[in-house]
């Protein structure tokens, strides 16, 4: 499971008098091929009177060019951001058959594409006796790598140094010792001596408190901790371009955010730019804050806090006794997915390819704990304004008295399932329900889209604009036209039994008629609802003597009468049309 955590770092320069400052470069934006992942990002600079425009380097960094069109006495800049540290193995990666053994030779068509990686400054002493020192016999170049970073480790001790600047290889072999810009640089200088494209890369490190002490490696920070770091990356075929952190001695992962990573450290500056001549007091500050942490095998809920939160419910449903606050649960309670709650349908995505599937699943485990033999109902939800279909609502409903409404949950269709049914399935349908109920097959009526309203939609067309042409914005409308124009004007989309409980002094019984209208056909209303909702609108109900009614005391469920009027009633209602 990951972890959400919150960087915030903050530069700050102080003039003692206002100053004029020159086009500024601030590069503290991850780079594109920063692997992990982020939720959000900010950057706020002072003075707020700026112009500010966000590029990309030659590199593909990013960076952002503020320009400052008055003085001031203060420039600061803000960077807030939200990582998503799941654990990202640094050895993920597969090496091409040609490089997997080190020394090995770049194809000739990467020549020009890593030239300016494989440019190596000219060799110091100490630079040269170094590189002679490094075993060349054939080796795995993953282990040649792992190695080459460890021994930096080993032979460079870490030095923090406020000076700006970045040492020569001479310099940092000949102290040996450096800040991490330092052995960055020497590692990068070493790779290309050795025929390998290396690059310098800035950016920050995030490193956090381990859940529990480590047995045999060395011991994490005492606490969460992030700064602006410095390392190296190597490219290899197949693996791409791989971090060695010479200050760890280990693989890049997670906590490494690269800002920017260039052929020469001096492009990779976290903020360039010139100010005229002052007095300046610099200040800075990084800190690193855990928003959003699962219960994991190594940080699980501790028996005290098991406590602590019964402890907290308890006193909760007190507090609620107490005041006589009585809760219930609303039209809304809203839930998310345990296993992927940062998508956009958990948070603000009306629906999303999951959403429908999870809640019906959710329904009928509702169902088999609260209510076994209740009725599943799968209705229209709200119909928010602005939006052109209303949305899905499950429902379950079920008697006080205990009494059965729906006992066959293998009848309920699952939402994972695709039946596709067609139009003489419905006509099957309802011819059995007709006759499960004592009526004759004659009162099933089809229904039909209207040909008018395909005819009129038509030419409202422009002439240069077929149906499914792209022009067509709104992707609902475009698929609403083709599904109407695709569909055999001549064929029902569905099927209609008219159905009453008529009770008389000897025994209930159902009854039907025949629905007339002027043009002899159900013609529905043009949508995209289920035909309950488009029919209606359109009956011309004729005069009583002209109706022609039959009736039928037969009631064919083994169940309460009025139980069976609402299963036939939602059953002819189903959905012939999906939104």
């Amino acid at each position: 499971m990951s972890i959400l955590a919150s960087l915030h770092h903050v530069t700050r320069y102080a003039y003692d008098r206002p100053v004029t400052l020159a086009p500024q470069i601030i590069r503290l934006r991850p780079a594109p091929h920063c692997r992990t992942r982020i939720e959000s990002y900010s950057l706020k600079v002072t003075p707020a009177q700026h112009f500010v425009n966000w590029q990309q380097d030659p590199n593909g960094n990013w960076l952002a060019r503020f320009v400052f069109p008055e003085k001031t006495r203060e420039f600061t800049i803000t960077v807030d951001l939200v990582v998503d540290l799941a654990v990202i193995n640094p050895f993920d990666f597969l090496v091409e058959p040609f490089a997997e053994t080190f020394p090995f030779a770049y194809p000739a068509e990467f020549a020009e594409e890593l030239a300016p990686y494989l440019d190596a400054e000219p060799p110091g002493a100490r630079l040269s006796t170094f590189l002679a020192s490094i075993p060349r016999e054939r080796k795995s170049t993953v282990d040649f790598l792992v190695g080459l970073n460890q021994r930096l480790q080993h032979e460079i001790g870490y030095l923090v140094r406020i000076e700006t600047g970045v040492q020569t290889p001479e310099q940092t072999l000949a102290l040996s010792a450096g800040s991490c810009r330092d052995s960055a640089w020497l590692q990068v200088q070493i790779l290309r001596h050795l025929g390998l494209a290396a690059r310098f890369v800035s950016g920050y490190l995030i490193q956090l408190r381990p859940d529990t002490p480590a047995l045999e490696d060395p011991a994490g920070p005492a606490q969460d901790f992030t700064d602006l770091h410095a390392w190296a990356e190597v490219y290899v075929p197949g693996a791409g371009w791989i971090g060695l952190d010479a200050t760890s001695g280990l693989l890049c992962a997670e906590g490494h955010l690269p800002l920017a990573a260039t052929a020469h450290f001096g492009a990779a500056a976290p903020i360039s730019g010139s100010v005229e001549p002052s007095e300046v007091t610099f200040s800075f500050d990084t800190s690193v804050t855990r928003i959003s942490e699962t219960p994991r095998v190594t940080y699980p809920f501790s028996d005290a806090a098991w406590r602590a939160l019964d402890a907290l419910g308890e006193k909760v449903d007190r507090d609620l006794a107490h005041s006589d606050v009585r809760l219930t649960i609303g039209g809304e309670p809203t839930f998310v997915a345990s296993d992927d709650y940062q998508s956009a349908e958990w948070n603000t995505a009306a629906l999303g390819p999951t959403k429908r599937s999870r809640a019906d699943e959710l329904i009928r485990r509702l169902r088999r704990r609260f209510a076994p033999e209740g009725l599943l109902h799968y209705g229209q939800g709200k119909w928010y304004p602005g939006e052109q279909l209303p949305r899905w609502a499950f429902g379950l409903y079920w008697r006080r008295d205990g009494k059965p409404i729906w006992q066959h949950e293998a009848l309920i269709a699952a939402e994972t399932a695709s039946y596709q049914p067609l139009g003489q399935d419905a006509q099957r349908f309802t011819h059995a329900v007709a006759r499960g109920l004592g009526l004759h097959t004659d009162y099933v009526q089809a229904a039909f889209e209207d040909p008018t309203a395909r005819l009129l939609k038509e030419s409202e067309l422009p002439e240069n604009i077929e149906p499914d042409d792209a022009k067509l914005d709104d992707p609902i409308e475009r698929g609403r036209i083709m599904r109407a124009f695709a569909s055999p004007l001549g064929a029902p989309v569905g099927y209609v039994l008219p159905i009453k409980r008529w009770a008389t002094q000897a025994k209930a019984r159902w009854v039907s008629e025949l629905w007339q209208t002027r043009r002899q056909r159900l013609f529905l209303v043009p949508g995209d609802t289920p035909i309950t909702r488009t029919l209606c609108l359109l009956i011309r109900w004729p005069r009583a003597t002209n109706c022609r009614n039959r009736s039928s005391s037969r009631n064919p469920f083994p169940l309460p009468a009025t139980t069976a009027t609402a299963i036939v009633l939602n059953a002819v209602a189903g959905k012939t049309r999906r939104p």
